[in-house]
Order: structure tokens, then C-alpha cells, then sequence
């Protein structure tokens, strides 16, 4: 009988779709729990499972998603479980407790290890105690970028379970290329939004401030005083990002300059029209979805040198890495590559075949289902984490220890 995973995450899991088909094509049966919609799931024969929680708050309320995850798990009665994303990281395994193996994948360390205020710095040992807890309850534990398997070693947050290293969830380079295919024209696009002539700089991600927004604004007049017919295009949800919003009006003081889409679902065709693609995070990433994306559509990247980037982006080869929040250096790369389109063009393609040699779903894929196999033959043989009784959706003691965490 094929081996039924379910796999866990937060509301952009409709993303990691194409994961899903492609490892049911090897074999397995998959369902999938998110905070999400059921229709983008279901539009693909993916049996779906919704629960909520907010992720901007903190507190009492993990203690019932707890509750909901493991009556959730139960009904579907999985082989395995995946999880992504930072509380789903922590709220699943608790919810199984060693019932089912789980494997969990650290996409990034998030906001707690990204931001320097006394919230982030005093949370960060919570962080490292939940993970640690756990980590007792995790069958394997996966890493997107060798920055933060580091970290885990050298904190030694893994537990008794396996650490791998696999490079994102992979990107399926047929469906981006029939898409910027289907997809209007380039020209067409630059009609529309009256950028015909410009030299397009792209931006695709939450605009927030830990994605790096208020110095990409601050890049602004100091690239457009030596390219003035440069234009920014910033691509992503605005308004459902709470706290960390950039405030409108500091987006509007730019007028044309600055071209606001909010959020697209036709991004490989929007990034047709441009010339470079900036993401200044002072984010700690996993391997960022949107810079395979613009690789694979040929461009050169200017990135933060932080963790997940700098596994994209070899600066110089093809593209440059910036310290974060340095206005002064983005500005200047952005120059550079728009005064030479011939190095410009020399690093796109060299993004392009890197995403297609390393990042290609298939190829993540493969990984994937050899660490799932391994993992259910030992499980079978009785290893560290063994087979029980099917899940009973009882209340869960270590609910309690949930309180002040923050994705």
C-alpha cells in the first residue's frame, strides 16, 4: 500500500502544490493541513484539512491549535508527516508526540532571529528551548540553507533525529515556463503599467519591513539621480501584513517612480518585463522561492548577504550580495548592472542554469523521498521514533509550553 504523508504549513502552503503532485507521481498519498483555502488543493485532487491561527500574536491560543492539529492528524491517519514554516515546525510534532515520524523542515529562521529588538532577542532563547523540546519528537529534521544547520548543530537543537541538508522545495520548471509562455508579452505588460522604455528594477515578496522595503525606498532617488529612467516595481502583499506593513505613504511620496501590483498570481510573466531583480531581506531565509523564480527567468540578482540568499546568489558570478539595510551598496549595484547589460545578461544566464541544476523540483523531489524512505524503514525496524497506535485527539500536556511564540 503506498504510504500516506500529510503535510503541514501555514497559509502560503497552496505553494508547495506542485511538491505534492510531483511526490504523488512516486508514489505516495498525500493530504495536506494549512491555515489556507481548501480550493487550490482540492482544483488538484489533494485531500486538504484547514486550521487557524494568527501569526502575528503570541500566547494562550497555540494550546487549542495544538488540540486542532492532532484531532486533524488523527482523522488522516498518515505513514509520516511533513511540516514547514516556524510554528508549524513547533505545533506539529507536539501534536503527534512521537506517534508518527515527523519531519520537519527549518524554511528560515524568521522574524525572531532577524530582528534586533528587545521582542526578537528575548524570545530567541524560547525559540531554541521549543525546538530543542521538540526535537525529541522529530524523526528528521531538514535544512533549506547551511547557515541554519549550523545554527542547529551548534545549538544542538536536532535531538536523536536525522539533519539533512535539501535545497528548498524545489521550483517545476516546465509549469514556470509554460506560464511566462500563456502569459501576456513583456511589451504588453510594459504598456500597461507605462513602463514601455523604462529599465525595470523588480521586487517580489511581502512588503514588509523585514523584506527589506524601507531601504529599497531609500535606494530610490540615489539610483534614479544616475539612471533616471529607471523604475521600481514592487510585487506582493501590502495591507494583510499588520505590524510589519510599510506605512502606504512611504510608498506613494516616490508617485511613478515607484509601480505598486500588490499581490499576482501571474509572476513568472511579470518578471518578464524586468531587467533586474532586487530583494534587500533582512530576512532569515530558507531558500527564497522568488529568487529561483527570478533566476530561472534570467536575471541577475542584487540580494542581502543573508542566509538562503547567499545559497542563490555567488556574488560577482551571478549577481551581487549586500549588507542589509545598506541603501549606499543596493543603489550602486542596481547602477551597475543597469550600465552594463552585457555583464547583466552574463549573469542572468548564469542564474537561469543554476537554478536548473540544483533547485529543479524533480531533483528536490528525489531527495525528499529517499530521506522519507529511510525514514519509514527505520521506523519499521523500531528506531527512534515508533509506531504506535493511531493518534487519539486527547488534550495534549506540553500545550501549555507554547506561550510567546513568534513565526
Amino acid at each position: 500500500m503506498s504510504p500516506h504523508l500529510v503535510c503541514v504549513g501555514g497559509e502560503d502552503h497552496a505553494l508547495r502544490i506542485p511538491f505534492l503532485m510531483e511526490l504523488r507521481e512516486r508514489g505516495f498519498r498525500v493530504s495536506a493541513i494549512s491555515t489556507g483555502d481548501d480550493a487550490p488543493f482540492l482544483r488538484h485532487g489533494i485531500a486538504h484539512r484547514r486550521y487557524g491561527f494568527d501569526r502575528f500574536a503570541s500566547g494562550s491560543g497555540k494550546a487549542g491549535t495544538v488540540r486542532t492539529l492532532r484531532r486533524l492528524i488523527a482523522e488522516l491517519r498518515p505513514d509520516i508527516v511533513q511540516s514547514f514554516d516556524t510554528k508549524p515546525n513547533l505545533l506539529t510534532p507536539l501534536a503527534v508526540r512521537g506517534q508518527v515520524p515527523v519531519v520537519r523542515t527549518i524554511n528560515g529562521l524568521g522574524w525572531t532571529f532577524s530582528s534586533i529588538g528587545p521582542r526578537a532577542l528575548a524570545l530567541r532563547p524560547i525559540f531554541c528551548g521549543l525546538q530543542w523540546l521538540v526535537s525529541f519528537w522529530t524523526a528528521a529534521t531538514v535544512f533549506q540553507n547551511r547557515d541554519d544547520q549550523s545554527f542547529f548543530e551548534r545549538y544542538r537543537l536536532l535531538g536523536r533525529g536525522d539533519g539533512r541538508l535539501i535545497g528548498g522545495s524545489g521550483i517545476d520548471i516546465d509549469a514556470f515556463t509554460a506560464a511566462r509562455r500563456l502569459g501576456p508579452s513583456a511589451a504588453r505588460m510594459r504598456q500597461e503599467f507605462g513602463l514601455q522604455s523604462a529599465e525595470v528594477v523588480m521586487f517580489v515578496g511581502r512588503l514588509t519591513r523585514q523584506k527589506g522595503i524601507p531601504t529599497l525606498l531609500k535606494a530610490v532617488p540615489k539610483v534614479l539621480a544616475k539612471r533616471p529612467n529607471a523604475r521600481f516595481v514592487l510585487i506582493g502583499p501590502w495591507q494583510s501584513e499588520g505590524p510589519f506593513a510599510v506605512d502606504e505613504s512611504e510608498i506613494r511620496r516616490f508617485g511613478s517612480d515607484v509601480v505598486v501590483l500588490g499581490k499576482r498570481q501571474d509572476v513568472p510573466a511579470l518578471l518578464g518585463m524586468a531587467d533586474i531583480f532586487a530583494f534587500p531581506t533582512e530576512y532569515r531565509e530558507g531558500i527564497p522561492r522568488v529568487l529561483l523564480e527570478a533566476g530561472l527567468a534570467g536575471l541577475p540578482i542584487v540580494a542581502s548577504r543573508m542566509p538562503g540568499c547567499s545559497d542563490v546568489v555567488q556574488d560577482g558570478w551571478n549577481g551581487y550580495l549586500v549588507a542589509p539595510r545598506d541603501q549606499d551598496a543596493l543603489a550602486n549595484r542596481i547602477v551597475d548592472l543597469l550600465s552594463d547589460r552585457s555583464v547583466a545578461a552574463a549573469m542572468g544566464s548564469r542564474s537561469a542554469a543554476l537554478v536548473r541544476e540544483r533547485f529543479a523540483l524533480s531533483s528536490i523531489v528525489d531527495q525528499y523521498c529517499d530521506l522519507y524512505d529511510n525514514t519509514l524503514s527505520a521506523t519499521s525496524r523500531g528506531g527512534s521514533v515508533r509506531r504506535r497506535p493511531p493518534i487519539a485527539p486527547e488534550h495534549d500536556l506540553a500545550d501549555s509550553r507554547l506561550g510567546g511564540v513568534r513565526g
